[in-house]
């Protein structure tokens, strides 16, 4: 009965997700109005649903309750009580390897293939191995954090002596199991580290500001890059921008916990021409890292694979390129362009430094697609450019 119920669950959840919303943001609002369920019950609902939409668009044709059997089989690698209620012969084999679960379901006739969950492989970016990156949405990504400068061995002697294990993965980037809390063992967890994926910290690689330089970073968001770029060279002067003004508000108490004190900001909607604003300034260096859509970074909101539309891709290109547009321009001579995505479309990636060679005549360095799927991380792209 247990199993039943929280079937039961499950199908409610779903029906009244509203897919336009991040199932990250749906949930809690679902758990507020049904204080009824548990810590539990909250527990195991958000697993199936996560789980299910891991499916993509796979076996669209079975039945939900099938869909979400063939999920939690081919994500889970230990036995599982629910899903041996349901499917004993499946969770005979939840041990077994991924490729050998999906050669099962292929020989038994369960209406799976791999091509199905990501129906978006023909736009991949160069390199990216189509398999490896479909199979990758069955695994959960690993939690990463940075470690401020001068803060590592605070922050693992605190993990360590409350017995949570890590990995070192090179630099300031300590690799935890998902959902490791960690806020409750650090009384002001932003002045030692922040939490960044591993493929956006590798992409700090592409920075190299030199001392006094001033940058601009021009799609800030939460900052992540701008605290990347100051703990990299702390000297740097820095412009952030952002059309989101609630966003930049934000940034003030992130930015000081980290060190940060002195910078500019400026709400600016970078599909406009912000000559109004920003007049004659020019940088020493400007980080883009480009609204996309997001679809390296799918595996943590795997919900987005069966939300997305196919057509959307060549309107996030044409923002891409008007934003592209409006950012060169600031640059001075000789000095790089680092243009950062965290999709795996060759649209958004490629195809938009090419389109900044050919318009703008800056010449490529570097670029790379930071193949994420490998390592239990975000899949990313970045490319260093030098304006000439």
């Amino acid at each position: 009965m247990r199993f039943e119920n929280q079937l039961k669950t499950f199908l409610r959840i779903l029906n009244e997700y509203e897919q336009n919303v991040p199932l990250s943001k749906f949930l809690p609002v679902f758990f507020r109005a049904n204080k009824q369920m548990g810590s539990t019950d909250r527990r195991n609902a958000s697993g199936l649903l996560y789980n299910y939409f891991r499916l993509g668009k796979a076996s669209s044709s079975l039945a939900v309750q099938e869909r979400l059997f063939l999920a939690l089989f081919l994500c889970n690698t230990n036995e599982n009580p629910f899903l041996e209620y349901f499917k004993p012969e499946f969770n005979s084999r939840v041990s077994a390897s991924l490729d050998e679960k999906i050669q099962f379901l292929r020989d038994g006739d369960y209406g799976f293939f791999l091509d199905d969950v990501f129906p978006f492989y023909e736009h991949l970016s160069e390199g990216i191995d189509k398999d490896e990156f479909l199979k990758s949405f069955f695994i959960q990504p690993d939690l990463f954090i940075r470690l401020h400068r001068g803060k590592e061995r605070l922050v693992k002697s605190t993990l360590q002596d409350h017995g949570l294990s890590f990995e070192e993965e090179g630099g300031a980037a300590l690799r935890l199991p998902n959902g490791t809390k960690l806020t409750q063992l650090f009384s002001d967890p932003e002045s030692v580290f922040e939490v960044q994926d591993l493929s956006s910290q590798q992409a700090g690689n592409y920075f190299k500001p030199a001392k006094w330089d001033y940058w601009w970073d021009a799609c800030a968001a939460s900052g992540g890059k701008s605290l990347l770029l100051f703990d990299t060279e702390p000297t740097v002067k820095l412009l952030v921008s952002d059309v989101r003004e609630s966003i930049l508000a934000n940034l003030d108490e992130r930015f000081r916990n980290a060190g940060l004190l002195k910078y500019q900001k400026k709400v600016l909607d970078l599909t406009q021409d912000p000559q109004p604003v920003l007049h004659d300034f020019s940088f020493d260096g400007i980080i883009l890292d480009a609204p996309c859509s997001g679809s390296g970074t799918w595996g943590r909101s795997p919900e987005m694979i069966s939300q997305f539309r196919e057509g959307r891709i060549k309107a996030f290109q044409n923002l891409q390129r008007s934003i592209i547009t409006n950012v060169v321009k600031y640059l001075k001579p000789g000095k790089p362009f680092v243009y950062i995505t965290c999709s795996a479309f060759r649209e958004e990636n490629e195809e938009n430094v090419d389109f900044i060679i050919s318009e703008f005549g800056l010449k490529l360095e570097a670029q790379e697609v930071l193949k994420g799927y490998r390592h239990k991380a975000d899949t990313m792209f970045v490319a260093r450019l030098v304006k000439q």
